[in-house]
């Protein structure tokens, strides 16, 4: 990806918004989670230098 920084970037959770939460990884996988029970699943898988997309792709071409 370019011009674009790998890292989660949630919005709207201070504010009567729903919240939306964007996660582009440095794989190129792109995940995006709207409204607050949702915005919670991806933040506590986000490990800051570490990308957890690789193995489960990985694990889905070998299924």
């Amino acid at each position: 990806m370019t011009g674009i920084q790998p890292g989660l970037i949630v919005r709207g959770l201070d504010r009567n918004e729903i919240p939306v939460a964007d996660w582009p990884c440095a794989c190129s996988h792109h995940e995006r989670a709207r409204d607050r029970k949702a915005v919670t699943e991806p933040t506590a898988r986000v490990r800051v230098g570490h990308c957890t997309h690789i193995g489960t792709e990985t694990r889905r071409t070998a299924a």
